[in-house]
């Protein structure tokens, strides 16, 4: 062997020896660190603190039910943290989520009236198709209540009023699709369905440059041909849980005390831009606050993602 040979091969034991040298001495760490009585303590109690993730359904009643992550301990984390202070502290344990094995996704298309009831989460719904002057008093109250709605617009309002639609979305709000003219969409043809949701995508497009993902039927009427429509656009159809129907022209403490009263877990809650929402929001997401509840976006709704 020449000594080039010779000297590679020396370099090739040298680096494999401290290869494996390295990983010995790793795995020796490891094994007495999982003997360590601190381990043994936390890993003998991450089992009670274990949450099972929750698996997307059809329910029988409300249809889709999106998953929620489940937790578990990461005890190597949850160690190396107790270690600093040497002894065993539950609000030192470090979690991980959990996803679940059925997700949204994977279900077939059907219409979603709510978020996980596991969830402590709501959205608000705000249907535009009209009502412009009450757009500015919710955006402001929604604003101040540091709030995230998500706001399916008419296609045809969007058209006539981009400036409007451009100062919902520039607040940080999330758009979703509300056809374009506000048709009773049971009675309407599959090309006219899917002309009517296309339709409102481009022009929202064009005016924000955003894909849309929810659909909200108008007036809440849709059969399955609505579903399969907005499934093949990569849409979800999104109907509500809880109704203000503020349209009526309700009194907003009435109309408050009842929504709060019905609002759970993962409601979602639907109204518009009306004079009882514009004089009555900002109650109502105090008193969906201060019953332990947050308020996201349809997204944040559907997310798997846990609030802990």
């Amino acid at each position: 062997m020449t000594k080039k040979g010779w000297l590679l091969l020396v370099f090739i034991f040298i680096v494999g020896f401290g290869s494996f040298s390295a990983s010995g001495n790793a795995a020796f760490l490891n094994s007495k660190i999982q003997e360590d009585a601190l381990y043994k303590e936390i890993q003998s109690k991450s089992e009670q603190h274990e949450v099972k993730p929750i698996d997307a359904k059809i329910d029988r009643v409300w249809k889709a039910i999106p998953g929620y992550n489940g937790l578990q301990v990461d005890v190597e984390k949850s160690y190396k943290k107790m270690k600093k202070v040497g002894k065993y502290d539950e609000s030192m344990l470090v979690f991980v989520e959990i996803p679940p094995a059925v997700h949204l996704d994977d279900l077939e298309p059907q219409p979603i009236f709510r978020g996980n009831p596991e969830k402590p989460m709501v959205s608000l719904l705000i249907n535009v198709a009209w009502g412009d002057e009450f757009i500015p008093p919710i955006l402001k109250i929604l604003d101040d209540q540091e709030v995230k709605a998500t706001f399916f617009f008419d296609g045809s309002w969007t058209k006539k009023n981009p400036d409007l639609a451009k100062m919902i979305y520039n607040k940080g709000h999330e758009i979703g699709n509300h056809a374009y003219s506000h048709p009773d969409l049971q009675k309407r043809s599959r090309s006219e369905t899917m002309e009517e949701i296309t339709k409102t995508n481009d022009i929202i497009f064009e005016t924000l440059n955003v894909q849309t993902k929810w659909f909200g039927p108008p007036s809440g009427s849709f059969n399955q041909q609505t579903i399969d429509v907005a499934h093949e656009l990569k849409m979800k159809t999104i109907l509500w849980t809880v109704d203000t129907v503020d349209w009526r022209k309700p009194d907003p403490t009435e109309m408050v005390n009842r929504v709060v009263s019905k609002v759970e877990n993962g409601s979602m809650i639907l109204m518009h831009p009306t004079d009882p929402v514009a004089k009555g929001l900002d109650r109502m997401i105090r008193e969906i606050k201060s019953k332990g509840l947050h308020i996201g976006t349809v997204s944040d709704l559907m997310s798997e993602k846990r609030i802990d």
